[in-house]
């Protein structure tokens, strides 16, 4: 029997008097001076509400409403004078998921959809008035893949990188860049940092300006030496694990399952406290992990 799908929000959205509505949560004094109620406040005044507020009729009080997600855009419309607002209208009073799944977007994601209103003729100052920023930053943005690999780009699409990542991407040859990216995403890690430390441990052949040596602020050309060798030698030891990786795994989480059914067995848990009792703590360990991968980790971390 098909079970009919029951619908989170009314079909039609409803134009209500912002003092009708009535917030579930009370914003913090210091919101007006955060930087996301000023990009709010800047995006409404450009180009209007983006996003409608969420909003549940309110059964004990006929004509008002509970706003279940929108309290900093109803703060700023309360501020720019608007007294009527179209929201969409949830068949349920639960507030708890709006915020719990946001995709936040990625510096590439970012830089293509400047790109494409650009290519729309939208101006760049406006695009700065809409999100808020300088007209320089979104010069910048635009700008953000100029000498970035293709391939490399694949790899960071939707990696919360930092403009640093790219810029310092910029200074190695495209099959440098690639190994970069891959780095970073195995160690799920896009920090400045990070990258700075790639970029030192980079040979020089693998440089744009080959010619030129690298400077790495308080790091002598040995120790950069040295961080060449040791990083040439955890990507050989990265590569050697993720060839055998999956099927390792698979062969472990196999036998925890099988050592999980042999203490199932009484006689067999009898006979190992009575002859292996060492071997008993150590399959009662392996039956109880969660996750082999997370056990390995903590391992490793103890050492």
């Amino acid at each position: 029997m098909t079970r009919q799908v029951q619908l989170g929000f009314e079909n039609d959205r409803v134009t209500i008097p912002v003092a009708d509505i009535l917030p579930v949560r009370v914003l913090n004094k210091s919101i007006k001076s955060s930087r996301k109620y000023t990009q709010i406040a800047a995006s409404i005044r450009e180009i209007g509400l983006v996003e409608p507020p969420v909003v549940a009729r309110n059964g004990d009080a006929e004509g008002r409403w509970l706003l279940l997600d929108g309290h900093v855009r109803i703060e700023v419309l309360k501020n720019l004078g608007r007294v009527q607002v179209e929201c969409l209208v949830s068949t349920d009073d639960e507030a708890f998921t709006y915020n719990k799944r946001v995709s936040r977007i990625a510096p590439i994601q970012e830089h293509r959809m400047i790109l494409k209103a650009i290519e729309r003729g939208v101006p760049e100052e406006k695009i700065a008035a809409a999100l808020d920023l300088n007209p320089r930053s979104i010069q910048r943005k635009v700008k953000l893949l100029d000498g970035i690999c293709p391939e490399a780009v694949s790899i960071l699409k939707d990696k919360a990188c930092t403009a640093a990542v790219f810029t310092t991407l910029r200074k190695m040859i495209p099959l440098r860049q690639i190994e970069a990216a891959e780095l970073m995403v195995n160690a799920n890690n896009y920090s400045a940092a990070y990258i700075s430390a790639i970029l030192a441990g980079t040979p020089q052949a693998q440089m744009i300006e080959a010619n030129k040596p690298k400077r790495i602020k308080g790091v002598t050309p040995q120790a950069v030496a040295r961080m060449e060798q040791e990083l040439a030698r955890l990507q050989e030891g990265i590569t050697q694990i993720q060839d055998s990786y999956g099927q390792d795994h698979l062969q472990l989480t196999v036998l925890r399952g099988y050592i999980g059914k042999l203490l199932g067995n009484a006689r067999v848990v009898r006979y190992l406290m009575q002859t292996r009792p060492e071997f008993l703590s150590e399959f009662q360990t392996i039956a109880e992990m969660d996750s082999v991968v997370l056990a390995e980790t903590e391992r490793l971390a103890q050492n």
